[in-house]
């Protein structure tokens, strides 16, 4: 039994002043240079809610168009062009961020960490998602925007004539906004493994971690192949290389493949974070613990697993092998059995406990019976018969929407009205609250049903007008009725958020009785927890008596801040056993500058300057090496500090026990998830054609094989320079200058094959492809020098020693996934060349 801290009156308000102090938000301008999770997470949920209303109004204009026939309200180029960004919006500017705005602000106090590990990698995130949202957002006003559907599917989207500069603004627009989701998982995986309060096992994880953690994981799988399938969409636009070129050897399939095997995946990374508010709303309104709390778990990992088996559910009417069919149709059948466990056990919960009907509870069930409602028409459209029938009519529509809102945009307001209480020490209004419920219930169904039967009736997607003698017109009138009531629905709840609201009598920090950690905090401190607790429930404010009192108190871990800095605590992945007290970065201009001028990389490509293009990229190197060196793996002034209760840990540890180690590895899983998808893209050439090569010369085995040996001997060099760092600096400064040498001349092998033999990659898809996967190797390389050099240089200021190895472990952990991909890479390029038979 730990003996709990226990301090005067005196100490304790000295303590929180400290606190105060360092955890202090700045005012006036420099609040915008703030990286508290709490701060970054509220102005990403605020801003992805503005892009929601903003896309939200272009589907108003797209409704008010479709009511009645032969309309001419808005030009079939606006149509387009809103019906482009209203879909892009929702799914990469909303749907996801949302979630990762609620996961970064909530996760601090719900794990009962004092912040999670990486702040500044959060602000970072928010900043790149802001740049990437406005110039996506603010091309429509100057008739710029895309306009090929939020697929982009070629060669619609590669035909510069039609698609003009929007689609470059698509692609490259939403490629710097996927920086931002892969960052924010990159958080999200690092703070709930490595960052959960002392006694905390992984099988005690509130619902809501469970939930995020395996999103995070699904964004590693399913966003690096889009981003990979941008690359290649850029590369035919920008240079003319025939990716989706048929009469060059491109595919457009190949397109589809990349972008669903992210797609399908994305409507249950927007789906279960939604279930996840649901996993913690009933049991609070339930007043008892969820039932069956391992059953949801292995529900929610299957879900996530099965979600990568979907993809060609979106391409049954392409043509693909009957038996491809039969096994894509019958995953899409079977995702619906750990869904509906989920479902069954919130039901379950609210049949064990005695139901407090609330505002969050009637947004909850509205949100599940329509999504139940998307669910069946789901399955019927996993069955390819049916889908043959369906395929791009509004029948889709009505499914993806029912699925979309009911599974994301209804448990989000209920999520919404549920916290509310905990960001502003405020609820919001009752009788506000069940209006707005029943004007977008009721106003959803009138919009979204009808669609059903105007699809079957043979209405197509994407069309901006319709002549009367379709017998559409009524459904669509309806439909366009509906969506206005929606969206005063929509209005009201927006009012009820802003409208003045007077000030509690008494102040409550927990006003639903609610069990789980994250009501213990106070929301008008800027620190995530007073003091970090020990947990031994997964409902501890239900079953730990006086942990809200003892926490606020200061009796637990970290109750001070005497060092001047911001700390947390790390602890082990499984048990969560206390190993670090991790030192996290403070306010800093770097997260800001490091994405605008990284946002200024991708709009200036966009527009093809290519003089600013290397400004911006210059300023984002400077800024990051800056980040790096200034904020990670600093030595700190003692080896140990006490965290209280009588307990000292290390400030400094390196390799797996690290919190930086396990961001390299999570960052390289996405890294070779894209690079794997080109892999990918490389084979379903060879499979399309009969001959790949075109005839033409491949760049033979002889300089493939010698970049993929010397790739290899600069890997074992790192290797080595990592095992003599431990005995000292010259012989680990050796092999690091070594490793750098090697780099380079592996780089310039792997690109004198396909030069030295000629291969355009203008001529045919297959040098093309040679091309850009040889060029994805040889980058990563120049990234491994980058590293080696930085390595080199924290071991001459004498910032890497012996003892604070965490740089080269790092680094090391960079080669082993470099290694595969050189590897890989030339062993294709090199043995595969597709001669022609």
């Amino acid at each position: 039994m730990v003996e709990l801290g226990n301090f005067s009156p005196e100490e304790r308000a000295a303590q929180e002043e400290r606190l105060r102090k360092v955890w202090k938000t700045p005012g006036g301008w420099r609040y915008w240079t703030s990286v508290n999770n709490s701060e970054i997470g509220l102005w990403y949920g605020v801003t992805a809610f503005v892009f929601m209303l903003f896309a939200g109004a272009l589907g108003l204009l797209m409704r008010a168009q479709l009511a009645t026939p032969n309309n001419n309200l808005i030009s079939a180029e606006l149509y387009n062009q809103a019906f482009t960004l209203h879909g892009t919006v929702m799914m990469f500017l909303f749907a996801v961020p949302i979630f990762e705005a609620v996961a970064i602000f909530l996760l601090p106090s719900m794990l009962g960490a004092r912040e999670l590990p990486f702040p500044r990698l959060s602000a970072f995130g928010f900043w790149s998602f802001l740049l990437g949202g406005i110039f996506v957002c603010g091309s429509i006003f100057f008739n710029a925007a895309p306009n090929a559907g939020w697929f982009m599917y070629p060669p619609l989207a590669t035909d510069k004539e039609y698609a003009g500069i929007g689609a470059d603004i698509w692609l490259l627009g939403l490629s710097f906004i996927e920086v931002a989701s892969i960052a924010a998982a990159v958080e999200i995986i690092v703070g709930i493994m490595k960052c959960r309060a002392p006694g905390m096992r992984i099988n005690m994880m509130p619902m809501f971690a469970w939930y995020l953690l395996i999103v995070a994981g699904m964004i590693l799988f399913a966003f690096p192949p889009l981003i990979a399938g941008d690359i290649l969409f850029e590369m035919e636009r920008m240079f003319d290389w025939p990716f989706f070129d048929v009469s060059r050897g491109g595919d457009p399939l190949l397109w589809q493949h990349l972008f669903w095997i992210f797609g399908h995946p994305e409507v249950y990374i927007i789906f279960l974070p939604a279930i996840a508010l649901m996993a913690m709303i009933v049991p609070t309104f339930s007043q008892r613990p969820i039932v069956g709390y391992s059953w949801i778990v292995l529900a929610a990992v299957g879900t996530g697993f099965l979600s990568f088996g979907l993809w060609v559910h979106h391409m049954f009417t392409t043509g693909l092998p009957q038996i491809s069919l039969a096994f894509f149709s019958a995953a899409s059948e079977a995702v619906a059995i750990p869904t509906g466990v989920q479902i069954f056990v919130f039901v379950a919960t609210m049949l064990a406990g005695r139901v407090i009907f609330s505002v969050p509870m009637l947004f909850g069930a509205g949100g599940l019976a329509i999504f139940t409602i998307g669910g069946l028409t789901g399955v019927m459209v996993a069955l390819a018969p049916f889908d043959w029938q369906a395929h791009d009519t509004y029948f889709i529509v009505a499914h993806l929407h029912y699925v979309l809102i009911g599974g994301m945009f209804f448990p989000i307001v209920a999520g919404i009205y549920y916290y509310f209480p905990f960001v502003t020490g405020k609820k919001l209004s009752d009788a506000w609250g069940k209006v707005a419920f029943w004007l977008m219930f009721v106003g959803f169904n009138i919009a979204f049903f009808p669609m059903h039967f105007s699809g079957l009736r043979g209405m197509p997607r994407r069309v901006f007008t319709y002549p009367e003698e379709f017998g559409w017109d009524l459904f669509n009138l309806v439909s366009t009725i509906g969506a206005f009531i929606f969206a005063a629905g929509v209005l009201t709840f927006v009012i009820d958020i802003f409208r003045p609201k007077p000030e509690p009598e008494t102040r409550n920090l927990n006003p639903w009785n609610a069990g789980t950690l994250e009501w213990t905090n106070d929301p008008s401190e800027d620190w995530g927890m007073r003091s970090v607790p020990i947990i031994t429930s997964r409902y501890p404010l239900w079953e730990q008596e006086n942990l809200q009192a003892d926490i606020e108190a200061g009796r637990y871990y970290l109750p001070d801040a005497k060092s001047g800095k911001r700390e947390t605590l790390v602890t082990s992945v499984l048990d969560a056993e206390p190993i670090q007290c991790l030192r996290v970065g403070g306010v800093s201009y770097v997260p800001m500058i490091s994405a605008m001028a990284l946002g200024g990389v991708f709009i200036a490509l966009t527009f093809h300057w290519w003089i600013p293009t290397i400004i911006c990229a210059v300023i984002t190197f400077i800024a990051i090496i800056w980040w790096l060196w200034t904020g990670t793996a600093q030595i700190p002034e003692a080896e140990e500090v006490d965290v209280g209760l009588g307990q000292k840990l290390p400030a400094y540890v390196s390799g797996p026990a690290s919190v930086g180690w396990w961001a390299m590895f999570i960052t390289m899983v996405g890294d070779g998830t894209a690079f794997a998808s080109l892999i990918f893209g490389y084979f379903f050439y060879w499979t399309v054609h009969d001959d790949f090569t075109a005839g033409s010369a491949g760049p033979g085995a002889f300089w493939p094989m010698v970049a993929l040996v010397l790739f290899v001997i600069a890997w074992l060099l790192t290797i080595a320079a990592r095992a003599l760092n431990e005995k000292g600096p010259a012989g680990c400064r050796i092999a690091l200058v070594a490793g750098i040498i090697v780099t380079i001349a592996a780089c310039l092998a792997g690109l004198a094959g396909p030069y030295l033999q000629g291969m355009d990659p203008t001529s045919n898809v297959y040098p093309a492809t040679v091309w850009v996967i040889a060029i994805w190797t040889v980058v990563h390389g120049a990234v491994g020098v980058v590293m080696l050099a930085y390595c080199l240089a924290r071991s001459f200021a004498g910032c890497m020693t012996a003892e604070h190895d965490q740089d080269i472990r790092n680094v090391t952990l960079y080669w082993h996934f470099m290694a595969f991909t050189a590897v890989v890479t030339f062993a294709v390029l090199g043995l595969f060349p597709m001669v022609s038979t």
